[in-house]
C-alpha cells in the first residue's frame, strides 16, 4: 500500500499502546495469505478502467482484502460496508483512507463476490 494520510480515528489507533486481537489477527493474515498468487489468479477477470470514462474500479487488492475480511468476520454486504466506515483497523487492512478514498458500498462488495463465484474463485479457493 502507498503512503496514506491518516484521519483522526486512524491517528488515535496508530498511537494506542496495546494491539487489539483484531490487529494481531490481521497482522498475521498479512504475513500468511499468498497475496501475489491470489491477485494473479483474479486479475484476468477483474474489470479494467473503461475507455468511456466513468468511475474507475476499486483496486483489486482492496476488494480482495475486503472479501477476506467479510469471510473471516462473517459479515453481510451491508455489515461489511458499515465495518469499513466504523472500524479503522479494517479500513487500514483493506488499504482505504477515509479522507481521500471512497469506501466500496454493499453493491460493489456483492458484485466482487459474484465475480469470484462466476469464475469459480469463491470462498473455498480463498
Amino acid at each position: 500500500m502507498g503512503s496514506k494520510q491518516l484521519g483522526f480515528g486512524d491517528y488515535e489507533q496508530a498511537t494506542a499502546k496495546k494491539r487489539t486481537r483484531r490487529e494481531r489477527f490481521l497482522g498475521e493474515m498479512e504475513k500468511v495469505v499468498p497475496w501475489k498468487a491470489l491477485l494473479e489468479l483474479i486479475e484476468p477477470f477483474y474489470p479494467k478502467t473503461s475507455s468511456k470514462g466513468g468511475r474507475p474500479p476499486y483496486p483489486l487488492s482492496t476488494m480482495l482484502r475486503i472479501h477476506l475480511l467479510q469471510q473471516w468476520y462473517d459479515l453481510s454486504d451491508p455489515a461489511m460496508e458499515d465495518a469499513l466506515i466504523e472500524v479503522p483497523t479494517m479500513r487500514r487492512f483493506a488499504g482505504i483512507d477515509m479522507i481521500g478514498d471512497r469506501i466500496p458500498d454493499e453493491t460493489t462488495i456483492l458484485a466482487f463476490r459474484h465475480l469470484l463465484e462466476k469464475h469459480d474463485l469463491g470462498q473455498s479457493d480463498l
